[in-house]
């Protein structure tokens, strides 16, 4: 069992599952707290801010992130969202989409009228990736969730980009879906916060 827990996980140059995994979780946790760190440092009107036409609120990153990485736990792991009617009453967005397939013109008038709800939303959804990071068997990671040829909506994304011959794996998915989605739209809340006077989150 011992070795099982520390495959090969291939297209990885002859990594450990296991110390892949670590990395994985590690980083995931880092993530995380910025965006706790983020909330915690801000107010709703700072997060409603409407700089002008064209840029996007603080309240689009921020929910577009949270239930993006909700809406994927579905393909990765065949568990449904979290969000559904009571989380919108509770919510209240005044757009109650990710926006992924919307434009910046649609998405600009997002705006989150609950804030605590939010928060606790954003805590639901990040437990549990922990939660599922913590019970991943390594041997997981290489599993194609998404197979080639792509349909249209995937082949356009980063993550087709990143994909292996067979498709696009858990790795990739988790990888490309939630920590590096998540990085790029905490550079997004990063740069938002300078808008309405309030600092980075890392130096």
């Amino acid at each position: 069992m011992a070795k099982a827990a520390e495959s090969v996980v291939q297209g990885t140059d002859g990594i450990p599952g296991g110390l892949l995994l670590d990395s994985l979780r590690r980083r995931m946790h880092a993530l995380f707290s910025l965006y706790y760190d983020a909330v915690a440092t801000m107010d709703v009107d700072q997060v409603n801010h409407f700089e002008r036409a064209g840029v996007l609120p603080i309240a689009f990153s921020l929910f577009h992130i949270v239930n993006m990485i909700d809406a994927s736990f579905l393909l990765m792991t065949g568990t449904p969202p979290i969000w559904d009617d009571s989380w919108e009453e509770r919510v209240h967005p005044a757009i109650p989409d990710h926006g992924k397939h919307r434009t910046v013109e649609e998405m600009v008038d997002q705006r989150i009228g609950d804030y605590a709800q939010f928060q606790e939303y954003m805590r639901v959804v990040f437990d549990r990736v922990e939660v599922w990071l913590a019970d991943l068997d390594p041997s997981e990671l290489t599993r194609v969730v998404i197979a080639r040829p792509f349909p249209d909506q995937v082949a356009s994304t980063y993550s087709a980009r990143v994909a292996g011959p067979d498709g696009i794996t858990l790795l990739d998915a988790t990888e490309c879906w939630i920590y590096q989605h998540g990085l790029r739209h905490m550079g997004e809340i990063e740069l938002a916060r300078g808008l309405v006077g309030l600092g980075g989150m890392t130096s």
